[in-house]
């Protein structure tokens, strides 16, 4: 009952600081309209810009409709190819969220299991896990995620390489986040495994790994939840600095990392709408995700209560 009675006192708070932050809700809208564009763009993007079959090359470089020879068909005018850039944008909006969900969420697992073995079991494999991580996180991210990228391209064949970019660039991304987020299961799990409750379970004889998965795990989630709503930003940016560079999504695929790298090519030739729509469309995702998650690390933090 009183746990009860503290879950939904915690529950109202959040809800209070949410309610009362207007960049905190305004980001919240941000996100959820970029997110349900997103993921309902087959069927409210005017166009498909990736169907060779209804590209017309004749179409190339329109202007957006508020300037001068601009069309209603394509609102935020095309790319060099006669594609709509509004519907490539959502459609390119969906792959890059798609990617970092998938990647944060692949982390967050790798991290949460490592994190726990570390802290709870201590020893070897807490020096073994711990050892490892100290030495990815001394690169950056972005070059883990090239590294990992660069010998994908050498060991798979040539023809593949489009074909297995979407797995790759996840796979890249998953790899260089969960450092993060076994430390922080790491520490949270030591602190967690030496209170009381979990002592008793132990002297009762319940088995390691359910100690974990049940008691411990729970415990240790708010954290992690924070860290993958931030790195949810992380992910996201680090797709489209990658396809930026050319180790990413292909261009025929859609992704904002993609659509701004192609757009980069005509920012001095007068076209600018190609890759200042793509480029803030991105920059807003990411500017909402990280408010929110720097809204919900200081909403979890019991010092701010």
């Amino acid at each position: 009952m009183a746990a009860g009675r503290l879950a939904r006192s915690i529950k109202s708070d959040m809800l209070y600081k949410f309610l009362t932050s207007p960049l905190t809700v305004c980001a919240a809208i941000v996100a959820t309209i970029l997110i349900l564009c997103a993921l309902l763009s087959p069927w409210i993007a005017p166009h498909d810009p990736f169907d060779t079959a209804t590209v017309d090359l004749m179409n190339s470089l329109i202007p957006p409709v508020w300037q001068e020879d601009g069309d209603w068909t394509f609102l935020l005018g095309t790319d060099d190819q006669g594609r709509d850039l509004l519907s490539a944008i959502l459609y390119g909006t969906r792959t890059s969220i798609a990617v970092g969900f998938i990647a944060v969420g692949l982390a967050v697992a790798i991290g949460l299991i490592l994190g726990l073995l570390a802290g709870y079991l201590g020893g070897f494999v807490d020096g073994l896990i711990m050892r490892v991580v100290d030495i990815q996180m001394t690169f950056p991210a972005i070059m883990v995620a090239l590294l990992i990228d660069g010998i994908s391209r050498g060991i798979l064949p040539r023809e593949q390489h489009d074909q297995l970019a979407l797995f790759v660039i996840i796979l890249s991304l998953a790899l260089s986040i969960w450092p993060q987020v076994a430390r922080t299961v790491r520490a949270s799990t030591m602190v967690e495994k030496n209170r009381e409750y979990v002592q008793a379970v132990r002297i009762i004889g319940r088995p390691a790994i359910v100690i974990m998965l049940k008691h411990v795990m729970p415990n240790v989630l708010g954290p992690v939840l924070v860290i993958a709503t931030i790195n949810l930003g992380v992910a996201i940016l680090g797709e489209a600095t990658l396809s930026f560079l050319g180790v990413g999504m292909p261009a025929t695929e859609p992704s904002l990392g993609t659509l701004i790298r192609i757009g980069n090519n005509f920012l001095f030739s007068g076209e600018r709408w190609i890759v200042i729509f793509p480029g803030l469309t991105l920059a807003l995702l990411v500017m909402s995700v990280n408010l929110l998650g720097d809204w919900l690390r200081d909403a979890l933090d019991p010092k701010l209560r």
